[in-house]
């Protein structure tokens, strides 16, 4: 592969400002996306009435896994977009999209007014929202890493899941406060339906912030006519190895990254027991750490490189999920759910920290976008955003513990890709004047 050469001449005032400015794009967008996770416990039952908490939590599961479905299709179509037109041009249009699935949600009536239309309309923003997410990994994580400079890559690249992150963390505050505020029949009346159009209203101020953005020196470097040449076939048929690599990579990390994140907050209320406020408590403050470590593991893979973090992650994770899922089933102490939930989270941060740059540093610029985007969506289709579905069936049918295993399995698979593959630090595609 290609060695970096020097650093980019882009001032660093100007790195700065478009690396915020590309991260607080990435922060509503993934708001956007989480905050249906969020508010499930109170909006289900609007949706799919059935009287049985689980059914309920199940369909709406469902269309969690639905808007993931969309994802490649979204990376597909914007990881070219972004790669022919510019990273820019792609964080503009995802935006855009996430903007109209939110307000869509927001104004949806529900099962008891419309019928089957109330879901089918539910469906069809989840379905705009994931063409946003599909394309907005790729054009982010390709930006940031393009932007960041050879030396700090591994740190400012960690700031797509640091907002990514805080996007959800941003969710769960918005329900903490309605909790606080509202009544649980006026949550599940009316209540959940303030933060969508808190998301819409977010997104028609990061367009504008994203007009602003200055391209990236990796993508005016590279060459015009391969630009064109950037599409799914061109991917597989060139760079099938990297391609497939993105997807091995990724498979356990986002399961796992999906398991402590969206599922536990039905997991605490569902299994252990606790309260929907207390669940949401735990979580938010689990994940506030877990933001927090992402830039310091980032700066730690400029020093050591990315390949020690990611088998990190895959070494523990492979020891320690089914034991702290157990634990996290068994235990009744807020406290002792909190440090179990933050420790599963830490070991993951081996693999979130560092997953954006590596994948960037596999591919050339003039596909880079692509590249990053589509293999890791279709990994996330099939292991991130089906995770809830997953665990809520066994959780059904009696065996709630083959999730646990499920999750163990897919990092240790992963686990081998990181010990065979090469570090992206010291082989690194990104090339900056």
């Amino acid at each position: 592969m290609a060695k970096d050469v020097a650093s980019s001449p882009i001032d660093e005032k100007v790195r700065l400002k478009s690396i915020i400015g590309g991260s607080a794009g990435n922060l509503v967008e993934w708001y956007d996306w989480y905050v249906y996770s969020a508010f499930t416990l109170y909006f289900a039952p609007i949706f799919f009435p059935s009287g049985d908490q689980t059914a309920e939590l199940l369909s709406a599961a469902a269309v969690f896994a639905v808007g993931f479905l969309m994802r490649p299709i979204g990376a597909w179509f914007m990881g070219i977009y972004a790669d022919r037109k510019g990273r820019k041009a792609g964080l503009t249009l995802s935006v855009t999209l996430m903007c109209l699935g939110s307000f869509l949600i927001a104004i949806a009536p529900g099962y008891e007014s419309i019928g089957l239309a109330a879901p089918a309309i539910l469906v069809f923003a989840r379905l705009l929202q994931g063409i946003s997410v599909g394309g907005e990994y790729g054009a982010s994580a390709t930006y940031l890493s393009e932007m960041a400079g050879r030396n700090r890559r591994g740190f400012f690249s960690s700031f797509q899941y640091v907002t990514l992150i805080s996007g959800q963390l941003v969710a769960l505050a918005v329900l903490l406060v309605l909790q606080a505020l509202l009544t649980a029949e006026q949550l599940q009346s009316w209540g959940w339906r303030i933060p969508f159009f808190i998301g819409g209203l977010l997104a028609i101020v990061v367009f504008y912030i994203r007009r602003g953005l200055v391209e990236t020196q990796s993508f005016k470097n590279a060459d015009k006519d391969a630009k064109k040449a950037s599409g799914g076939w061109a991917l597989f048929r060139h760079y099938p190895k990297e391609a497939f690599l993105v997807i091995a990579l990724t498979s356990g990390g986002t399961l796992a990254f999906y398991a402590y994140t969206t599922y536990l907050q039905k997991f605490l209320v569902n299994t252990s027991g606790f309260s929907k406020e207390t669940a949401t408590e735990i979580t938010t403050a689990a994940l506030f750490v877990f933001m927090l470590c992402q830039p310091i593991a980032g700066a730690l893979s400029d020093k050591i490189g990315r390949k020690p973090l990611m088998v990190g992650f895959g070494v523990l994770g492979t020891l320690f999920t089914y034991l702290i899922f157990t634990s996290l089933a068994a235990t009744t102490n807020a406290f002792n759910a909190f440090l179990l939930s933050l420790v599963g989270l830490l070991i993951v941060t081996g693999y979130t920290s560092i997953n954006a740059v590596v994948k960037a540093e596999l591919f050339p610029a003039h596909i880079r976008a692509l590249g990053v985007a589509l293999p890791y969506a279709l990994a996330n289709t099939i292991f991130g955003g089906t995770a809830e579905f997953v665990a809520l069936k066994f959780k059904q049918i009696g065996h709630e513990e083959w999730f646990f295993w499920y999750v163990t399995i897919m990092i240790a698979i992963s686990l081998m890709v990181y010990v065979k593959m090469r570090d992206t630090k010291h082989h690194s595609h990104i090339k900056e004047d």
